[in-house]
């Protein structure tokens, strides 16, 4: 099935991918200290050529603190056809957090060719900036923080397509507020089964129930894995 493209679709905002992995049981992590691979090596390639496709990829700060991830594109073909497009090398990276608990070494802060930006309720911004220093740029948003604030601001800042990637309580956000207008969730081989983890999305008042249901756009198999395209059919805020 073609897909949109959001750079010729002229948004008001930008055009929002979310991504997730999750387990059979809907969870996308476990009780334990060690990272949980939910995908496997042909899936991630997947998930790098989307993110080479985007123009900024977001998370939550509890996602930075449990996964410590780098947020970058990994294969250097990919780099290089941004690169030669006139692009940077990399999408912006987007971190969300409400209370500024984020360690200035983790991997987002320290590696890539631009600092992300950290958006964070106007009481923090002061705190998370002195924290972060040049690793960062802080931004005052909403308090509490809403989707919809965040989208309007990158679309000002040229972001045209972006991918959300988690975790559960940035994707339920994002949902609940009606702002996805791709969701890619992959489903693992393996039950968890795991009480008090984080689950896929967080509960929320989602507008996409029984009455507005999401149409399946594609089903692909990948080996034990399979990936579940939906969009929503109505699409809010956008030209």
């Amino acid at each position: 099935m073609e897909r949109p493209d959001p750079r010729e679709a002229g948004p008001s905002r930008p055009w929002v991918l979310l991504s997730c992995a999750a387990s059979l049981d809907g969870f996308i992590d476990d009780a334990t200290d060690r990272r949980l691979i939910l995908s496997h090596a042909a899936d991630l390639d997947r998930v790098d050529a989307e993110r080479a496709a985007s123009d900024a990829i977001l998370v939550g700060a509890g996602t930075v603190r449990a996964d410590n991830p780098r947020l970058l594109v990994r294969a250097a073909e990919r780099r290089a056809a941004r690169v030669a497009a006139g692009r940077p090398a990399d999408p912006l990276r987007v971190v969300l957090t409400t209370g500024g608990r984020l360690d200035p070494a983790a991997r987002i802060f320290t590696e890539g060719e631009r600092p992300p930006l950290v958006y964070c309720p106007p009481a923090r911004a002061a705190a998370t900036a002195a924290r972060l220093g040049e690793a960062a740029t802080v931004i005052p948003a909403g308090d509490p923080l809403h989707p919809r604030e965040i989208v309007a601001d990158l679309a000002r800042r040229g972001v045209r397509r972006l991918m959300v990637e988690g975790g559960g309580a940035i994707h339920g956000a994002f949902l609940a507020a009606d702002l996805v207008d791709e969701l890619q969730l992959v489903i693992a081989p393996f039950l968890l089964g795991t009480t008090g983890a984080a689950r896929f999305p967080r509960p929320a008042a989602f507008p996409q129930g029984p009455a507005r249901p999401m149409r399946l756009a594609e089903a692909r198999p990948m080996g034990d894995h399979v990936l579940l395209r939906y969009l929503p059919d109505a699409q809010d805020g956008r030209d």
